[in-house]
């Protein structure tokens, strides 16, 4: 079997979310710091595998007193749980366009299956000379799954925060080079 990595270019992929807020509008922010790699099945890209972490503390929602809030035991306790971290087990359908990584999502001390939509934005050849691939993928999911409980009720009813949490992340992929076989 031969095989090809792919390195997540941090400088180039940004994991984002949007999340409901008073039930009448919608926040969004963004994890700054991903790591990770794809490793390709080059004989059966199905069989592919990722594997991405994200560092909690690198969370941006464009307002500090939020963000430290989320950093919190209330939301993600980041000091316990610094990194949240995303395993594939199986890829379903063409991987030349559009198609679905199923994999085990961990946040904090809980760990999910959960279903993404991913698509080929394109491969390209950089200015140095190296390969790249971009990838958009999105999703859902309902934070209580992940021990993710802090709420308040609010006086007219509802919730001052939505469970459900939709994922947009794009990324971009540096194929690595093979290294050189040692001279016998």
């Amino acid at each position: 079997m031969s095989t090809t990595t792919w390195n997540i270019d941090p400088a180039h992929t940004e994991v984002g979310f949007a999340v409901r807020h008073l039930m009448i509008s919608t926040v969004r922010g963004r994890f700054g710091n991903v790591s990770g790699s794809v490793v390709v099945d080059d004989d059966n890209p199905r069989n592919s595998k990722v594997d991405a972490t994200v560092d909690i503390a690198s969370i941006d929602t464009r307002q500090e007193m939020r963000d430290n809030h989320l950093r919190s035991p209330d939301f993600f306790d980041a000091e316990k749980y610094p990194t949240m971290r995303f395993v594939s087990k199986r890829i379903e359908g063409d991987t030349a366009k559009h198609f679905k990584i199923v994999g085990d999502l961990t946040i904090k001390d809980r760990t999910h299956e959960v279903t993404l939509d991913a698509s080929l934005e394109g491969l390209v050849k950089d200015p140095w000379g190296g390969e790249r691939a971009g990838y958009s993928v999105s999703g859902k999911l309902n934070r209580t799954d992940f021990n993710l409980l802090w709420n308040q009720v609010l006086e007219a009813g509802g919730v001052t925060v939505g469970e459900e949490v939709k994922l947009s992340i794009d990324v971009e992929l540096v194929k690595q080079v093979a290294a050189a076989s040692a001279a016998a």
